[in-house]
């Protein structure tokens, strides 16, 4: 990155190319509410950032600070280098981001209308009516009113009305929910990773015995509940591997080290030291920094790592006799 140099706003609209703001970027008065800020690049905000749209044409852009539009936030298609958003990003109606030269970092929540994302890692969950994620990586859940589309990403859960998948999907969590019947593509493959022994994988070490990813039936592991009060009733679905959570509860689990790794994701630069898994296969310490998890996930999502396969069929319906 080039030296950055500091600057005062007064306009109506911000350029930012090469600029360290030492501060936030808020309005001041009225007509500052609907001014534009564009990022060309190499630069780093300090502070909380409000704009009726904010525009990244290109990186390295860092935000410290949470971060909020009243229109957009767009990434244009063509950006490369590295955005990372250090807190909450809102907008009143979306955020969207199709680069796929771009690494692009959440390290906590995405508040919007709807939601776009490309080749994105959310160290935190998404809220949103609509919700599109392509290659993505979502360490917390993807909650929806309306709508989720997800292809070729991991996610910890969902829940939303309605949800469609396609090529590989990976759940974190043991469940995943929804209220009409999934759609999936002929190529579309769920799994859930959370009897995936983790914390090897992360140190490059063999898996334990009878872990691994589980391929799902989005047939068989449905499970369709009715609730019902005294003015609606409301049918949920939810996709769920509990039954072979159950069928190896001999296994420990916490061996996995799965949460720690997920919780160390999530707290991300709160965190007030950089932890560790122990030991990995050259015999250094697997610290866990954003950055490492991060390419960690992806490494399983575009099969750089191979999660080994356990035999997940189990009839979810003797849980009901």
């Amino acid at each position: 990155m080039k030296e950055l140099k500091e600057i005062r706003f007064n306009e109506s609209n911000i350029q930012l190319k090469d600029n360290l703001v030492k501060g936030s970027i808020l309005p001041e008065k009225v007509a500052e509410l609907t001014r534009t800020i564009t990022v060309q690049g190499d630069t780093v905000i300090e502070g909380p950032v409000y704009a009726h749209k904010l525009e990244i044409q290109n990186g390295d852009l860092e935000i410290q600070g949470a971060v909020f539009t009243q229109l957009e936030l767009y990434v244009n298609s063509e950006a490369q280098g590295n955005v990372a958003f250090q807190k909450s990003v809102g907008s009143a109606n979306s955020i969207v981001s199709r680069a796929d030269k771009l690494k692009l970092i959440f390290h906590s929540d995405i508040n919007a209308k709807s939601v776009t994302l490309y080749n994105a890692f959310i160290a935190g969950s998404i809220y949103a009516d609509e919700i599109v994620l392509d290659n993505c990586v979502v360490c917390g859940g993807v909650f929806a009113t309306q709508q989720i589309d997800l292809k070729n990403s991991v996610v910890g859960t969902f829940n939303t009305p309605s949800i469609r998948i396609e090529g590989s999907v990976y759940l974190l969590l043991p469940s995943a929910f929804s209220i009409e019947k999934m759609l999936a593509t002929a190529n579309a493959q769920l799994y859930n990773l959370s009897l995936a022994d983790l914390g090897a994988l992360y140190k490059g070490l063999p898996q334990t015995p009878n872990s691994g990813k589980i391929t799902m039936d989005i047939e068989t592991d449905e499970v369709k509940s009715t609730l019902v009060n005294n003015e609606i009733q409301k049918t949920l679905r939810s996709y769920t591997v509990v039954g072979k959570v159950l069928a190896v509860d001999l296994i420990d689990t916490d061996k996995f080290e799965n949460h720690f790794l997920l919780t160390a994701a999530s707290l991300g630069a709160q965190l007030l030291k950089t932890y560790d898994l122990g030991v990995d296969k050259n015999g250094n310490a697997a610290t866990l920094t954003l950055n490492k998890i991060r390419d960690f996930f992806f490494d399983i999502l575009n099969g750089k790592i191979s999660v080994q396969d356990i035999d997940g069929k189990f009839d979810i319906s003797q849980l009901n006799k």
